[in-house]
């Protein structure tokens, strides 16, 4: 049985004003982005993981190795092409009043069917639900070969990003990909869970955690924001 346990990368350099960043601008972590990070890594210090797998891209292996540093054993950490973000295209390192000054149409148009609709000169969703499919077709191939199967293992943890996290969550649930904006988020460094325990594939997880952030999260602050 295997528990993978997703997160998203902490802020960056570019986060604020909030824009769309894909495979083309590889940004750092901010200093806030390496504080989440912290709060995180000290969330799951007690955790056994398997191992950590992490997108190539610079603000979630900064994220990762936060992480593997905390934890109370050495942990192998590999690097995951399939877990990279969306490839934005042309809306690259664009806000979104940006993208709907210059590109208001095809915003839209992509707004309905993000699925069937690719970003100009990048990725649709049903393209990163293909790379995220194959990731988890490989990682219970591999489970099961390490002996898994129904027996309960170690989880992995997954260090990736907010629309790679959202529409990998769709094609474990067997949700419409075309909804994953509509129907899921993902913060900062928030731990979500899928547990896959019945053997019938990349689409048959049971979710056991969405969204948590209660270690970044303002003590007053409503659970749910």
């Amino acid at each position: 049985m295997l528990t993978l346990v997703l997160t998203r990368h902490g802020l960056t350099t570019r986060s604020q004003p909030e824009q769309h960043l894909g495979q083309r601008i590889d940004v750092e972590l901010s200093e806030e982005g390496r504080a989440q990070a912290r709060a995180l890594a000290a969330r799951l210090a007690g955790v056994r993981f398997e191992r950590i797998v992490t997108s190539p891209l610079l603000r979630a292996r900064q994220t990762a190795e936060v992480v593997a540093a905390a934890l109370r054993r050495p942990i192998a950490m590999d690097v995951e092409e399939r877990l990279a973000e969306m490839d934005y295209g042309e809306w690259e390192g664009l806000t979104y009043a940006q993208i709907y000054d210059r590109d208001g149409d095809r915003r839209r148009a992509w707004e309905a069917d993000p699925a069937g609709i690719a970003c100009p000169g990048g990725e649709s969703a049903d393209d990163v639900a293909a790379r995220a499919r194959g990731f988890l077709e490989e990682l219970l191939a591999e489970h099961v070969r390490q002996g898994g199967g129904t027996v309960e293992m170690p989880p992995v943890l997954a260090v990736a990003h907010s629309s790679l996290n959202r529409i990998l969550v769709c094609v474990a649930l067997d949700i419409p990909v075309r909804e994953f904006r509509l129907r899921l988020q993902q913060g900062q460094v928030n731990l979500t869970a899928l547990r896959f325990e019945h053997g019938l594939g990349a689409s048959d997880a049971r979710l056991v955690l969405l969204n948590d952030l209660a270690h970044v999260r303002p003590a007053d602050a409503p659970p749910w924001e």
